[in-house]
């Protein structure tokens, strides 16, 4: 039970800490509402759980085996990452255009797999939270339901902060400096997964 608890405590902690994720859920929350952004939030939630159960049940080995093929993955997330931090940086004020948060749930999904930080997440949490002689399938199970148990909430809090600071941006000014200041943070997030 205590290795549980611990993993619940590492899932919450990873999972709500400043990262790609929370930063654009929080920039699509202050853009478009709580509401449009649960797709996005549902498809971290989603997404991030089918990756740790894919890791976990073998996809670490061939990267662990060809180094260049992690470092690939890394640079083209880095570069996907600046692209999703131009589009925030650029949203317009609210009544230019359809609000909508910068990814739905498909995207949001399929984002998990050229996010550095979820990278990093899973190829720490497999190792550490599973055992050489263990049941890899239930363990692996047992990781990607924490964290699916966990992420959603852990989303909300950062779309609830992007919401409630949409309450005090209500120049266009102040939205656009809003949104420049998410696009900055997502940009020095990176920084971490790329030294």
């Amino acid at each position: 039970m205590d290795k549980t608890l611990a993993l619940l405590g590492f899932a919450i902690a990873m999972s709500v800490t400043p990262g790609p994720n929370v930063l654009m859920v929080a920039a699509g929350a202050a853009n478009a509402g709580i509401r449009a952004t649960v797709p996005h939030m549902l498809g971290i939630t989603i997404g991030f759980a089918a990756m740790l159960l894919i890791v976990g049940l073998g996809l670490a080995g061939p990267f662990a085996a060809m180094p260049m093929l992690h470092t690939a993955l890394k640079w083209g997330g880095a570069a996907w990452l600046l692209v999703l931090a131009w589009k925030i940086a650029r949203a317009g004020a609210p009544g230019e255009g359809p609000p909508r948060p910068p990814l739905g749930f498909i995207g949001a999904a399929l984002f998990q797999w050229v996010n550095p930080k979820a990278w990093m997440i899973a190829l720490a949490a497999i190792p550490a939270f599973t055992t050489p002689d263990g049941d890899i399938l239930a363990e692996t199970l047992l990781i990607a339901g924490a964290f699916a148990l966990v992420c959603f909430p852990c989303c909300l809090v950062w779309a609830a902060l992007g919401a409630g600071a949409s309450r005090l941006l209500r120049t266009d000014r102040a939205l656009r400096g809003f949104n420049i200041a998410m696009a900055v943070l997502l940009v020095l997030s990176l920084i971490p997964a790329l030294t």
